[in-house]
């Protein structure tokens, strides 16, 4: 193989843990082993074998992060907004997700309607939102360049809904409500759109599998199959929402093969059905996020939520490679886009009404109004900054079980790749297209994207 490096130089951009870079700009020259051995390790990309369109990368908007942004002066509320989503110096984030109703990360339960019985809906309102988490949205959609997909997820429906007749601790849809229920999501994605925020799609439920103290609903596959094909997706068309896509499970990698086939192998609800979301709260399953694809090729899947549990995790370097350990093998398995959990938190990794602290990205110290990037913010850059929406994943085949690597093409024909070493020793490898070879060394605990502008 030829050897062009010294024609065609690379753009390299690194995050290590040893040395303290940060998504910084760093010489390809520095970056070359003294020698390379024919037995170092090397990750070959293919530019013709193209896979799935990328549709981006967010987080979510919680009341949690809205009120702990809300605490934050003008000036720190400024650099919290341009580190998510300006595209220049920041993130650029352009797909996010947030809740119907309260999630756990709310201030307390509540729904947007709470009038015992009133099926049709007479008392919806979203005042709820426009205190905090709206001007938070609206504060993003100002600072994006690009339209900002939204997905709206619900974590239950209002208690008197409810078998259990409350948000929390698990329960049902009541079968007389379904109808309403899917009303519910209609006026809520018009409420929103007359803020000025488009919604670009909803999920049936979060966790519908998991009965849990905070807000939760449980549905069978069989149930979720029933809801969307009889009763969420011939709303949509009845009222003119059909453009809005409708995501199935919206819980963990570990069964997501056997909801999905629940669903979509029933054409009258697959028909309505625009893909998968799954979490990676219980292992983490990749081999499940390529079976739903090889099964159901037509639909698409999402990573809509992920987070480090059990507190803020303050200067963990393990948050950052989980982050992108999650990223390249969901990526390289046909997901389209992936949605961290909440954008921002305090100190305590919260609020959360039910103490189900966990870490972000972003920690907003409020007892001192300081800002704290983790391992996570900078790892998610290494993907969002560089792989846009409109890229196209393409193969990458890796011969070192010590690396992972992802690469992406876009309209121009400019290739980047990112690669991770979650080892404590360096390793050296070639990266190698068609026509050119680049020997590289990565150092412990980092992560590269590189950058090859087309000729």
């Amino acid at each position: 193989m030829m050897n062009n490096q010294d024609t065609r130089e690379l753009s390299v951009f690194v995050t290590s843990k040893l040395s303290g870079e940060k998504i910084a700009p760093v010489d390809y020259k520095e970056l070359q082993p003294k020698l390379i051995s024919k037995e170092s390790a090397s990750v070959r990309i293919y530019r013709e074998k193209v896979k799935q369109e990328v549709l981006g990368f967010g987080g979510a908007f919680t009341e949690a992060s809205a009120s702990v942004y809300q605490q934050c002066t003008q000036e720190k509320k400024e650099e919290i907004i341009k580190a998510y989503f300006n595209f220049e110096k920041g993130h650029g984030y352009s797909f996010c997700r947030t809740h119907i109703n309260s999630c756990d990360f709310s201030l307390d339960n509540y729904a947007y309607c709470e009038t015992n019985g009133d099926s049709q809906l007479n008392n919806f309102s979203i005042e709820h939102d426009k205190t905090m988490l709206i001007p938070f949205i609206k504060d993003a959609l100002r600072e994006s360049t690009i339209p900002l997909n939204v997905l709206a997820s619900p974590w239950s429906p209002p208690d008197w809904m409810k078998t259990n007749g409350e948000m929390n601790n698990g329960g049902k849809l009541k079968d007389e409500y379904r109808d309403s229920w899917a009303h519910y999501f209609c006026k809520y994605i018009r409420a929103y759109e007359d803020e000025g925020i488009p919604i670009w799609g909803v999920s049936v439920q979060n966790e519908p599998a998991a009965k849990q103290v905070w807000d939760s609903c449980l549905y069978s596959g069989k149930e979720e199959k029933i809801f969307v094909r009889d009763f969420l997706g011939p709303t949509f068309t009845n009222n003119h929402l059909q453009d809005k896509k409708i995501v199935i499970w919206d819980h963990n990698r570990d069964i997501m093969v056997e909801r999905a086939r629940s669903v979509l192998s029933d054409p009258e609800a697959s028909k309505y059905v625009w893909g998968t979301g799954f979490h990676w709260y219980n292992g983490d399953h990749f081999d499940n996020v390529q079976k739903v694809h090889d099964e159901f090729p037509d639909k698409h899947l999402i990573f809509t939520e992920g987070t480090q549990e059990g507190g803020t995790h303050v200067g963990s370097w393990d948050l950052g490679e989980r982050y992108a350990r999650s990223v390249i093998n969901d990526m390289n398995r046909w997901t389209v886009a992936w949605i961290d959990w909440n954008l921002l938190l305090n100190e305590k990794g919260g609020p959360n009404h039910v103490g189900n602290y966990c870490s972000a990205p972003i920690i907003v110290d409020t007892k001192n109004n300081k800002i704290l990037y983790q391992s996570s913010y900078y790892y998610l850059g290494h993907f969002s900054r560089f792989i846009k929406r409109g890229d196209h994943i393409i193969q990458c085949d890796v011969d070192s079980s010590s690396l992972l690597a992802l690469a992406a093409l876009d309209s121009s024909g400019s290739l980047t790749a990112v690669i991770m070493n979650e080892n404590d020793d360096s390793i050296d490898f070639t990266l190698e297209l068609s026509d050119e070879s680049f020997p590289l060394r990565i150092s412990p605990h980092s992560i590269f994207t590189i950058v090859l502008n087309s000729n």
